[in-house]
């Protein structure tokens, strides 16, 4: 039996079109929903493009209240019958009540080799440290941000007078790579970490 991926976006969704596509017949997933926070993102009218079903559930309405969304995400992903989920561009930090109900059950991509430069900004801070590397990882998510365990990272080396943007299209590129990879990788039930370079 095939698990049921949710994708949850913010954006363009460029790797969910990476995720989706990679769903085939040989497949231990399916690409069962896409939903966004942003009912505007891009990514939902690309991912309806590829036959996959859409949903958004707005943050707004929730006045911040992380707790309360949370709570209607979980009810909303286990009323679709969801196994599994991928964040992919979800800029939206998880309850750790949430991901406990989800245990081992989401993974991310983050665009650093993790543990270096949790959060936001981590090309630039890459390159400001003087790296000569850089590169993304696909993580379990845990309670605490971008600390989960890693499952996959693709490493990219940092040119002389780079910069954040040239950096991050090159990272980019290697996301969409390892993330379709590890994520069939998972679902089969391997779970040792897997390394590409660019």
């Amino acid at each position: 039996m095939k698990k049921r991926v949710a994708i949850l976006i913010s954006g363009n969704g460029s790797n969910m079109v990476e995720l989706v596509q990679s769903m085939g017949s040989a497949h231990p997933g399916i690409a069962a929903l896409v939903l966004s926070n942003n009912p505007d993102a891009l990514g939902l009218s690309r991912a309806e493009k590829l036959g996959v079903p859409i949903a958004s559930l707005d943050h707004r309405p929730f006045d911040e209240d992380r707790a309360a969304y949370d709570v209607a995400l979980h009810e909303f992903l286990s009323g679709h019958d969801i196994d599994f989920i991928c964040l992919a561009g979800f800029m939206r930090i998880l309850t750790g009540k949430f991901v406990s109900l989800w245990e081992q059950k989401i993974i991310n991509v983050h665009p650093s080799l993790l543990p270096k430069y949790k959060g936001l900004k981590t090309h630039q801070r890459a390159i400001d440290a003087g790296d000569r590397e850089a590169g993304c990882s696909v993580h379990l998510v845990a309670s605490e941000l971008d600390s989960g365990p890693l499952l996959g990272q693709a490493r990219v080396k940092i040119f002389e007078n780079d910069t954040a943007s040239l950096l991050g299209q090159r990272v980019l590129i290697q996301e969409h790579r390892l993330y379709p990879l590890v994520l069939k990788r998972f679902l089969s039930g391997e779970r040792n970490l897997l390394f590409l370079a660019d």
